[in-house]
Formats: structure tokens, C-alpha cells, sequence
């Protein structure tokens, strides 16, 4: 009886030690974002970045990752100076960083520039997930933003959305 239950402890800590001890490569199978840092060293110049039209006024590049999937992504959003970005929120944290230019970010369902706050290159932002938020471009302005996919933009407003004002304006 004492062999017997000797031999279910050692069989039971030699299956726990085998569940926790992952290898590099099952790690990597079960971690996207470990595999990406993993598999591939990327370093992408200033003028390879591949800008594309976003929104009306602003571009966006996607520098690492694939903002419409499940992972870790970072984009670059180029904003012109004036543009006007209405209250809307993210299913996921945003984490900004002000790389150029400056702009006024507030937080509220409601576009309030005396509300905000002057964000200016190296500037950092936590917009914490379903945190309504709006911004206003005061010169040009580029912002890199990283954080867990999907990436998803929810107007407060469905009228201000300016995606569809994109897609409007580019089907003209």
C-alpha cells in the first residue's frame, strides 16, 4: 500500500513537471507574440513605413503585428494639424505614445478641448479599455500605438464615424 502511494506521488509530480516545463518551441506555439520576438529581428527605417489612407486626415502604418487579429500589434497613426477625432472608445487598452507634433486629448462622451489635456512628442497615453476618449490634432502629428488586437474604434456617436466618411470620400 505504502509502494503504492509512493508511486502515485512520483508519477503525479513527474506529470506536473512535465505540464509546466515547457520547451522553447511549444512555448512559441502557444504564444504568438513570443514566436514573433522570437523567429524574426525586424528594424524598419523611417522612410520604408508604409502609410495608408485611414481616416479622413490621418494615415496609418502598421509597424509590427496585425491590428485586426487576436496578438500583440503596433500602428502609426499620421494625423494633420487641425483634425478633429470625436469621442469614441477601444474593447481593448490603448497605450500612445507621442512620437511628433502636438494635440489635445480629453476623455468624455462629449468633444470638450477645455476638458483635455496637451500631449507633445514623447508624450505617453494609457487609454484604459472602453474609456471614451477624443482628440484634436493642433499640428501635425504622429502617434504610435500599441496593445492587444483586435483593435476595434467604437464611435460614442455612430454619426461621427469618420471610417465611413473614409470609405465615402474614397468611392467618389
Amino acid at each position: 500500500m505504502k509502494i503504492h502511494l509512493i508511486l502515485i506521488v512520483a508519477l503525479s509530480v513527474a506529470l506536473a513537471s512535465l505540464c509546466l516545463a515547457q520547451t522553447g518551441e511549444e512555448k512559441k506555439k502557444t504564444d504568438p507574440a513570443v514566436a514573433q520576438a522570437q523567429d524574426a529581428h525586424s528594424v524598419i527605417a523611417p522612410d520604408a513605413i508604409k502609410w495608408q489612407p485611414f481616416i479622413p486626415g490621418a494615415e496609418r502604418a502598421t509597424i509590427s503585428g496585425d491590428p485586426s487579429k487576436t496578438g500583440l500589434f503596433v500602428i502609426r497613426i499620421k494625423m494633420q494639424a487641425g483634425l478633429k477625432v470625436p469621442p469614441h472608445l477601444h474593447p481593448t487598452d490603448e497605450h500612445i505614445t507621442v512620437l511628433s507634433g502636438k494635440a489635445t486629448i480629453g476623455m468624455g462622451e462629449r468633444f470638450d478641448l477645455a476638458a483635455g489635456q496637451e500631449i507633445i512628442a514623447g508624450s505617453y497615453v494609457l487609454m484604459p479599455k472602453r474609456m471614451p476618449h477624443f482628440l484634436q490634432a493642433k499640428e501635425e502629428t504622429v502617434v504610435q500605438v500599441h496593445g492587444m488586437g483586435p483593435f476595434k474604434v467604437i464611435w460614442v456617436n455612430p454619426a461621427d464615424d469618420l471610417t465611413k466618411r473614409a470609405a465615402a470620400k474614397s468611392s467618389n
